[in-house]
């Protein structure tokens, strides 16, 4: 009898250590604490500006519907509009130099969007933009953007072809910091084709479904003839001046053709092979 109880107090024992193992288990986890998200309303046909207290380093927008960049030669603030009227409700994310990181909940308001706002301003009053470090002289872009519409050298291999439109992209040129991309369009069809938007982005090679979506849009410091229409059985060569930047392994650069009113949509991929044939324009 008295073994019997020695056994029970036994088992009882290690079943007590047992819970009290488990516990301390459940309590050295991880706990998540939610961080809130601002409230922000965009529009189709206007741009809501963010100041941020410091540099940007990095932004992810969770939707194609929406087009972030930062402001041209500026730092720290972020430039948003929606690229899909009446777009479903998405977010944004962004992390600045101080290593804060900002949440934004975007919102479709095309009557009384929210145009310009300053964040967290905790630094004295005095500069709020932060510039880049590059100074670009306008002059020289556009004459080496001249160069390399003349130049005759010509990369092989890159080309879209769709509802008798040809897309080809035939150099890429670099001086200094800047990239320069000569893109030739021409129209074989018998309709005018009206050019709605032509925007380059870094883009995953490979994306999973319902991911966020990982792409920076590279926006042109200078282009050369650009014109917003290309006349039935016509053509017209644009040169982009970008900001020079790398491809870096899986991720490609895509350029966007889109037609304005209406389908004639086309896309061109490249990947960072190509860069490898860039022509160094001569200095002026």
């Amino acid at each position: 009898m008295i073994e019997m109880k020695n056994f029970k107090l036994l088992v009882m024992g290690h079943l007590l250590f047992m819970t009290i193992g488990v516990l301390a288990q459940q309590t050295s986890k991880n706990r998540l604490f939610q961080t809130e998200s601002d409230s922000l309303m965009i529009a189709y046909s206007k741009t809501t500006n963010i100041v941020f207290p410091f540099a940007i380093k990095s932004v992810d927008k969770g939707s194609t519907d929406i087009l972030v960049q930062k402001a041209k030669g500026l730092e720290n603030i972020l430039q948003v509009k929606a690229a899909q009227r009446g777009f479903f409700q998405t977010n944004l994310t962004v992390v600045t130099a101080d290593g804060k990181f900002y949440s934004f909940v975007l919102d479709y308001n095309e009557e009384f969007p929210q145009l310009n706002l300053t964040l967290n301003k905790t630094k004295p009053d005095g500069q709020e933009i932060y510039f880049s470090d590059e100074i670009i002289n306008d002059q020289d872009i556009e004459e080496y953007s001249k160069l390399a519409l003349y130049d005759k050298k010509k990369l092989r291999g890159q080309k879209e072809s769709k509802y008798d439109i040809d897309f080809r992209l035939n150099g890429i040129f670099i001086r200094d910091e800047v990239l320069y991309y000569r893109i030739k369009i021409t129209n074989n069809s018998k309709i005018n084709y009206e050019i709605d938007q032509l925007r380059f982005f870094i883009r995953d090679t490979k994306k999973i479904k319902r991911t966020a979506s990982q792409e920076i849009e590279i926006t042109p410091i200078y282009i050369l003839n650009d014109i917003d229409k290309i006349e039935a059985e016509a053509e017209n060569i644009f040169v982009f001046a970008l900001p020079k930047f790398t491809i870096p392994e899986k991720k490609y650069l895509a350029i966007q053709l889109m037609e304005k009113n209406g389908g004639r949509h086309l896309e061109e991929h490249v990947k960072n092979t190509k860069l490898v044939q860039v022509t160094v324009l001569p200095k002026l």
